[in-house]
């Protein structure tokens, strides 16, 4: 599926270097208490989300397009919202809920975290879908959307027949690889030196 993504550049030569190092990584990482035990309830929650991905997304999207101030990111200038840019986004967006499950924390995901980052940003906002729309996510809705992409997913992890043990691990760890994501999507809104 992922190969047929347009704009998806996971472990492509075109994604973004990320200037963070394993070192810093594994500090994050230790930071927010993320253990082997996180990795094994992701992969367990991938399972789990993998034929839901749709039925999440469209929570999502409904929570943005409830409200105006959100989904101005995804209209034009004027205010208009652009369907075609949201429909090319969410592909790439159901795919991010599963590689945020699966994928190894290492280089190449780092990289993967640093392209997202500045796609939200003046840097590349827009360029991958050639969208008009405006050109900067403010960090603050990068950080404040931390909490419903977290607090929604608990239901659809617990719909498949886990103990409240289980779907409890699993949506920690979730919420803790969410955590870690948006800490490293920040690093392109703050001067040099200050991440």
């Amino acid at each position: 599926m992922s190969e047929s993504i347009p704009g998806y550049t996971y472990g492509s030569s075109g994604t973004a270097a990320s200037p963070v190092d394993t070192e810093e990584l594994a500090q994050l990482k230790a930071t927010v208490m993320f253990t082997g035990d996180d990795e094994q309830a992701l992969r367990t929650a991938g399972d789990v989300l993998e034929d839901q991905v749709d039925d999440v997304l469209d929570v999502w999207y409904g929570f943005v397009a409830d409200h105006p101030h959100l989904v101005a990111y995804f209209s034009t200038p004027g205010g208009e919202p652009i369907q075609e840019y949201l429909d090319r986004v969410r592909p790439r967006f159901s795919q991010w809920i599963l590689d945020t499950c699966r994928r190894p924390y290492d280089r190449t995901w780092l990289d993967h975290q640093e392209e997202i980052a500045q796609r939200h940003t003046h840097e590349k906002k827009n360029t991958t879908d050639g969208a008009d729309s405006v050109d900067n996510i403010p960090l603050r809705y990068i950080i404040a959307f931390i909490y419903p992409i977290t607090a929604t997913m608990r239901d659809f992890l617990g719909k498949k027949g886990h103990s409240a043990e289980q779907v409890e691990a699993m949506h920690q760890a979730w919420f803790k690889a969410v955590t870690l994501n948006v800490a490293l999507w920040a690093r392109p809104y703050v001067r040099d030196g200050d991440w």
